[in-house]
């Protein structure tokens, strides 16, 4: 068995995990991330980067490797399938980024290999110790002796099952699937491109059931999503058919419609929960081994990632002796209420897919009150991500994101892609720490301020260059 040592062990190399060892990476904190699959699987699973998460990546530099692997971009949203324009938003990216999970993961691997970051694959995790100086991890053929763990390992995560957490929440009733599938001929009236999100889903035949479909960066290659939320299978773990896969789209479709190729095919449940804990000493939880939930207005890879980013950048300072006592504790503080917010959006979205002409008329009033422009804005804020604010006892904007905007020949995003914190100010003051970037702008978005002091995650912490609280 090879033994090794790290500042931080990652385990799992999906979205958050390999975002979360990019952010550690580049605060120089020695990183090892495992990984229980031999090879990426490629396939397509998540689709989207909603606004927030696509200026996550842009404060890093990273936006347009994944642009370059994306297919289109699509300026709204959805709210249990009723579109919600971003309009509005005070942000460079108001739209959907549509790329793949898989593109998304190649673009932040390769970040990472960059770096001097390799994945270690056909590692999974089979145990971990804690005690008061580290963290022992197993994993396949290696021992890792760190600082930290922190399990990025999806919802039937290794990591939290060890720490006996609790996983609440509620169990659904029904389930979905999600498939790539190839058509011979697109079925009638069916979009060629991914460009909205209107006529992209209709009620099935039974209560309660749903069927659409989006366009993919192929000819005839579609993502289909079809589900029930009354029933469910005995086995949610059960292979989906190729014969399940055809008779939805025969019935849904129509008799002539033909699939040429099934790509794959994965089924889920509508079942919600929460981690009870995101850390527990030295180990912590992001992603889907913190919280689960039915795939509704693609917020699932877009959480996770922003799970990433809060912590990455305070294990880093805890690491590197910058962070003040606490400063990790503000992780699942911050995070986990964003969590059950979201949690709380789908619950409600889902209640949406009518199951009676009662819900059949509540979605159709739904329908005509997300039109209005104060309703719209709120919805959208919730998908996208655009309306996290942090809690903070400071008056003003501490807590609030900081919208991005023009600063000489490029943006003010562009002064967070060494992660540290960035004091704006409009008065020329000096650095309140080394690790702090300053930069004079013309303005602030608060026009009563002179300077904000902002996070590397790029959001307020202050509105003063005081860095008390935030580093040693």
């Amino acid at each position: 068995m090879d033994e090794l040592t790290a500042d931080v062990v990652v385990a799992g190399a999906g979205p958050t995990g390999l975002m979360l060892a990019n952010e550690l990476a580049l605060a120089g904190v020695d990183v090892v991330v495992l990984e229980r699959l031999a090879a990426r699987t490629g396939l397509s699973k998540a689709l989207n980067l909603q606004p927030r998460t696509a200026e996550v990546l842009d404060l890093r530099g990273l936006l347009a490797r994944a642009e370059q692997r994306s297919f289109t971009t699509v300026p709204e949203g959805h709210f249990a399938m009723i579109p919600v324009s971003y309009a509005g938003w005070d942000t460079r990216h108001p739209y959907q980024v549509g790329i793949p999970q898989a593109q998304v993961e190649a673009a932040l691997e390769e970040r990472l290999a960059e770096q001097g970051v390799k994945v270690l694959r056909g590692q999974a995790l089979s145990g971990f110790t804690q005690d008061a100086g580290g963290v022992t991890v197993t994993a396949g053929d290696v021992r890792v002796r760190a600082a930290y763990l922190v399990g990025c390992d999806g919802g039937r995560s290794a990591v939290r099952k060890a720490l006996n957490l609790p996983f609440e929440g509620f169990e659904g009733r029904g389930h979905g699937v999600s498939a790539d599938v190839v058509f011979r001929s697109a079925p009638a009236g069916a979009p060629t491109e991914w460009r909205s999100m209107r006529n992209l889903v209709r009620s099935a035949a039974a209560p309660g059931s749903f069927v659409g479909l989006i366009p993919l960066d192929e000819p005839n290659l579609y993502r289909l999503s079809y589900g029930d939320r009354l029933n469910r299978p005995a086995d949610l773990r059960a292979r989906v058919t190729d014969d399940e896969v055809r008779a939805v789209v025969r019935e849904s479709f129509g008799e002539e419609v033909e699939i040429a190729e099934i790509r794959w095919a994965s089924r889920f449940s509508d079942d919600a929960r929460l981690a009870g804990r995101y850390r527990v000493d030295r180990v912590f939880l992001a992603g889907d081994a913190a919280h689960t939930h039915f795939p509704a207005g693609g917020q699932g890879l877009n959480l996770g990632v922003q799970d990433a980013m809060n912590l990455g950048w305070k294990l880093a300072a805890e690491l590197t002796g910058r962070a003040p006592a606490g400063l990790l504790d503000t992780y699942e503080a911050e995070r986990r209420p964003v969590a059950e917010a979201v949690l709380q959006n789908v619950a409600a979205q889902t209640a949406l897919i009518p199951a009676s002409p009662e819900q059949r008329a509540m979605r159709l009033l739904f329908q005509d009150l997300a039109a209005i422009p104060e309703v719209r804005r709120r919805l959208s804020g919730m998908v996208s991500g655009l309306d996290i604010r942090y809690a903070s006892e400071e008056p003003g904007p501490a807590g609030a994101r900081l919208p991005d905007f023009p600063l000489g020949d490029g943006h003010v995003s562009d002064l967070f892609h060494s992660g540290k914190f960035v004091l704006l100010t409009t008065t020329g003051s000096a650095s309140p720490h080394p690790d702090v970037v300053v930069a004079r702008v013309p303005a602030l978005p608060w026009p009563d301020l002179t300077e904000v002091l902002v996070r590397p995650d790029g959001y307020v912490a202050t509105a003063t260059d005081s860095v008390d609280g935030w580093l040693a």
